[in-house]
């Protein structure tokens, strides 16, 4: 078995895989969903930057998604497939901090902003004719502004509070990034007050966002069954299964990982759950976003010169 130094304040990442030929496998699976996710939604943020017609609420929404996914993917990934190789499963004590809150601003930030993006829809489609007031540019940025800052602060706390959390266990944290629940079974007291806090912000900044959501898009689904508009009814319907699509990958993993007490999580799908938010879900968004959606597919034709063959 092997040993760290316990008397060293630096932090042991345990990782996702094994270093065997399985793990490496996908070790090499995970190096490409990387490699998609960032070209994906580094191309997002350049098309709709370049292309006039993407200058809109909507698809500034979506550039400042794709800006989030990018740092998502940039906090844990790299570290991950660093350790793996190296076969050091080190992480300082102060990159383990800018870890935890780099990924905490991140989960929280994205978490508002798809809760804006469904609002940005409720406004279009149900009350077309205040579209211009409701998400106006100065609104827009507002709503842009208040996600990063109340994620910045949310994380911030929580970050400080784990970094003074007294370790006299084992520095070996069960996961492949710093992950503050994951950190807390390797304290020697109480952190009750502290789990209490993270239901708290999950539910803050994620369950009530998610219920916002639904509650939106159920009010934009009954407006748009009564549309006459056939063309613009199957438009709206695109649209809101798009964004969707986005929001319950997700949304239902991390309200399943966050909300559920101690004593019934496990760190093996604890991790398995992470993929999926910090790994999966940003390369599917800009593929989500690209190839059902007909005026990103436009812009792709004229910046890129690529030929659609969606009419």
């Amino acid at each position: 078995m092997e040993k760290w130094n316990q008397t060293s304040s630096d932090f042991v990442l345990l990782g996702l895989f094994l270093p065997n030929q399985t793990g490496r496998l996908l070790l090499l699976l995970i190096i490409l969903i990387f490699f998609l996710a960032s070209v994906g939604n580094s191309a997002m943020i350049y098309l709709i930057r370049l292309d006039p017609r993407l200058h809109t609420p909507m698809y500034f929404l979506l550039s400042q998604l794709s800006l989030m996914d990018l740092m998502y993917l940039s906090t844990t990934v790299p570290k991950m497939v660093f350790n793996f190789l190296s076969g050091q499963k080190g992480i300082s004590y102060l990159g383990c901090g800018v870890q935890s809150f780099f990924f905490l601003t991140m989960a929280c930030s994205e978490g508002l902003l798809l809760a804006s993006m469904a609002y940005d829809r409720y406004v279009a489609i149900c009350h077309p004719l205040h579209y211009c007031i409701c998400m106006s540019k100065r609104m827009c940025l507002k709503m842009i502004m208040v996600s990063w800052i109340l994620g910045s602060l949310n994380s911030l706390a929580h970050t400080v509070y784990a970094l003074h959390i007294p370790y006299c266990q084992s520095r070996a944290i069960d996961h492949f990034f710093c992950d503050v629940p994951a950190m807390l079974p390797l304290a020697c007291m109480d952190t009750w007050v502290y789990e209490y806090m993270v239901f708290v912000s999950t539910s803050l900044f994620l369950l009530l966002p998610f219920l916002g959501i639904t509650a939106s898009y159920g009010r934009v689904l009954f407006a748009v069954y009564h549309m006459r508009s056939k063309d613009g009814r199957k438009k709206a319907f695109t649209t809101c299964s798009t964004h969707l699509t986005v929001v319950t990958f997700y949304y239902a993993p991390f309200v399943y990982t966050y909300l559920r007490p101690r004593n019934l999580r496990s760190p093996a799908e604890d991790k398995i759950l992470a993929v999926f938010y910090t790994i999966l879900t940003p390369m599917l968004n800009p593929i989500i976003y690209s190839l059902r959606n007909k005026e990103v597919l436009g812009a792709m034709t004229r910046v890129f010169g690529i030929v659609s063959s969606t009419k």
